[in-house]
């Protein structure tokens, strides 16, 4: 019998951007699941049917507490991308729901995203802006993971984490995906758009400078969305798996799991958007600029904050137990469609350079 998959995209459409492709990945490796998808309402289910006519939908929001606990109930996979890391609504709905609709013989399975921006919380509490990572500030999902499940409670998503957490039994079984700079495009019917290095692409244009939060050593770690993707697959499969559906270092407290495939500095990925840029015609010379943190948050985009941060996380637990092994373009290959992809959608044209 064919495993009951409840989706919660982000945005609650699938169209969004790690959940579509999550559910790109899945129904591609695995059509025969049956997916059932949270969305608002019909008009943004359609772009999703017409793309995948198999699936069915519940309509609602994170806060229909009442939706989101009877689907939960019902389905044998959870995977949970919409709004994942900070809506407390939703995570506690489908604790109930899961821990309501299943028990230690027929258990059900949390796939619930977090992020590594919980790893911020250091900087964030001494206001260390824009200076590299101290060696306590980095984070080892195999040999840190009583440090990793027990982060102070004033970290960046820790609140929703802990309500994961707590609702880990003998009849819900919950592994946590913490992705950190995802980058590529996505698989999803509409939004192929990640956040934080696209929001600096357009900062660069719209500013004519690529933001370095002072003195620019800051660092974070770095997946392609198409890898993120495979590790989707990878832990649905694992709850079928019988060989892998028990074991509490994949489903457990200890089931969280770094999604990093490289690292880079923030200030290394603004010269190589301003370089870009004045490559494509969109800058004059590849110009950066020195900014302190509260500038940088004042420009447009949510990601902003993070640039002036560290987040530090390895990631082994993966390769190890579900034998991931990422394969997509780096982050400064990607570089040059970005900044094309970016100037496209703001309407900017290249310009003649003089001499």
């Amino acid at each position: 019998m064919a495993p009951k998959v409840f989706f919660l995209p982000d945005e609650l459409t699938t169209s969004g951007y790690i959940g579509g492709t999550a559910h790109a990945h899945i129904a591609q490796a695995h059509p025969e699941y049956e997916f059932t998808l949270l969305v608002r309402n019909e008009e943004r289910a359609k772009p999703i049917k017409d793309k995948y006519p198999n699936t069915k939908f519940v309509y609602g929001s994170l806060d229909d507490a009442a939706v989101v606990e009877r689907a939960a109930a019902e389905a044998d996979i959870v995977v949970h991308t919409a709004d994942s890391s900070d809506n407390v609504p939703g995570a506690t709905a489908i604790a109930k729901g899961l821990a309501a609709g299943h028990s230690a013989e027929n258990p059900g399975y949390w796939i619930h995203v977090s992020g590594t921006s919980i790893l911020t919380w250091y900087d964030n509490q001494h206001q260390r802006y824009g200076q590299g990572p101290l060696p306590e500030q980095k984070y080892h999902d195999m040999d840190d993971i009583q440090r990793l499940v027990t982060l102070p409670d004033g970290a960046h998503h820790r609140n929703v984490d802990k309500i994961v957490q707590a609702a880990i039994s003998d009849a819900v079984k919950v592994a946590i995906l913490c992705p950190p700079t995802i980058y590529g495009t996505g698989s999803g019917p509409v939004s192929t758009r990640s956040r934080q290095v696209p929001d600096m692409v357009a900062g660069t244009l719209d500013k004519g400078f690529a933001p370095i939060v002072s003195p620019g050593l800051t660092e974070w770690d770095n997946v392609h969305v198409q890898d993120l993707g495979e590790l989707f697959v990878k832990l649905v499969e694992a709850t079928q798996d019988p060989s892998l559906r028990d074991n509490p270092e994949i489903f457990g407290l200890n089931g969280y799991f770094f999604a990093e495939n490289g690292s880079h500095r923030w200030s290394d990925v603004a010269r190589w958007i301003a370089e870009e840029a004045s490559k494509q015609g969109y800058l004059p010379e590849p110009m950066t600029k020195l900014v302190t943190q509260k500038e940088v948050e004042l420009m447009e985009g949510e990601s902003t904050p993070s640039w002036g941060m560290n987040s530090k996380g390895i990631g082994q637990r993966a390769s190890k137990y579900l034998g991931w092994k990422p394969r997509g373009p780096s982050l400064k290959e990607e570089i040059p469609s970005l900044v094309a992809q970016e100037a496209k959608a703001r309407g900017f044209t290249p310009k003649e350079k003089k001499g």
